[in-house]
């Protein structure tokens, strides 16, 4: 039987889906997805500080409600869900309501005020966040053939690849529409249709009643689409090829821009997290001298804001701020953050 699941071609959508959220897949193993790649949740506790404060902003837009929803998708073990709880202020932790969407087992040490779920809640008012979660969204694989036609790919379990029938349907029109590829010259171009992730984001940000959904990811935009696509796995902290036989993650960048709902907007990480107060700022020469323990100690945390607003690295991840009700909170100090203001 192994050998005959060995030999069955799916497309990617079906490959990945099977290979990370199936019985045996790679988000049940009991590692959790830190044993193997390290997000911004795991860089700095300055990550979920920065989350708080947006909760807090999002406490206020909607007047300090009685019950503040905190919905933290794709929760992995609960790590960033602990760390906004813990740098909330007092008062808005005893409002709070918590809850971790995961498809493994709840984590036996997590603090028991937290909602552990599989699907996320309804109706929510407050703070829907996903972090890296849409890149975990399997989508299909399209390729330009020899004639210029864009045609599914194929896959088995060891990741062999050949290609299948022509892309059609609100498939066809996704590409044409977000990641055209090109007739002529195109063999060999690729393409991830993501319009199961587009359909994600819409039923999650459906949850909310009043508040803030943010989609934080790898991203691209339709004017720098990558040629081959972004496809690819991690194993134990290192990249490796894409084989859906559940023994990796397989992570795609996002195309942010198509799961876009009206109102909502871009950003870079490094914009949203100085306007969030996170800026990488060196302390003082002075403080050495006279209060060298706390220098030391605010220069490891510039260290970690560096690192979470670096260019070319964490900072050029993409915010996607889908407000359901309320203001942008983060309007107007984006933009100053944007300017350097």
């Amino acid at each position: 039987m192994a050998e005959e699941a060995a030999d069955v071609w799916q497309g990617w959508r079906a490959a990945a889906e099977s290979a990370l959220y199936g019985p045996e897949g790679f988000y049940r193993r009991p590692e959790g997805p830190a044993g193997h790649f390290r997000t911004s949740v795991h860089a700095s506790p300055l990550y979920a500080a920065a989350v708080a404060r947006l909760l807090c902003r999002m406490d206020e837009a909607l007047g300090r409600p009685d019950t503040l929803d905190l919905v933290d998708m794709a929760a992995g073990r609960g790590e960033l869900v602990t760390g906004v709880l813990a740098a909330l202020p007092a008062e808005v932790a005893a409002r709070t309501r918590a809850y971790a969407v995961e498809i493994a087992a709840r984590p036996p040490d997590l603090d028991p005020g937290v909602t552990w779920l599989s699907e996320p809640p309804r109706p929510v008012t407050g703070l829907l966040f996903a972090n890296e979660w849409l890149d975990n969204v399997p989508v299909e694989v399209a390729e330009v053939d020899t004639a210029g036609v864009p045609r599914r790919v194929m896959v088995r379990r060891d990741g062999t690849e050949r290609l299948g029938e022509p892309v059609d349907g609100t498939e066809a029109r996704w590409l044409d529409r977000w990641w055209p590829l090109p007739a002529e010259g195109g063999e060999g171009l690729r393409a991830e249709i993501g319009l199961p992730r587009d359909e994600a984001w819409a039923a999650v940000t459906g949850t909310l009643e009043r508040g803030l959904a943010v989609a934080v990811d790898y991203a691209h935009t339709r004017g720098s689409r990558p040629p081959f696509g972004t496809l690819t796995g991690f194993r134990e902290g290192r990249e490796t090829a894409p084989v859906p036989d559940g023994s990796c993650d397989l992570t795609a960048h996002v195309a942010l821009d198509a799961c876009a709902l009206p109102g909502a907007r871009l950003l870079t990480q490094r914009e949203a997290l100085r306007a969030l107060g996170i800026t990488g700022a060196r302390p003082s020469l002075e403080l050495a001298s006279t209060r060298p323990a706390e220098y030391l100690r605010a220069l490891a945390s510039a260290g970690e804001a560096a690192e979470l607003t670096a260019t070319g690295g964490l900072g050029d991840f993409g915010w996607l701020l889908q407000p359901v009700g309320v203001p942008d909170v983060l309007a107007g100090a984006a933009e100053d953050a944007a300017t350097g203001a």
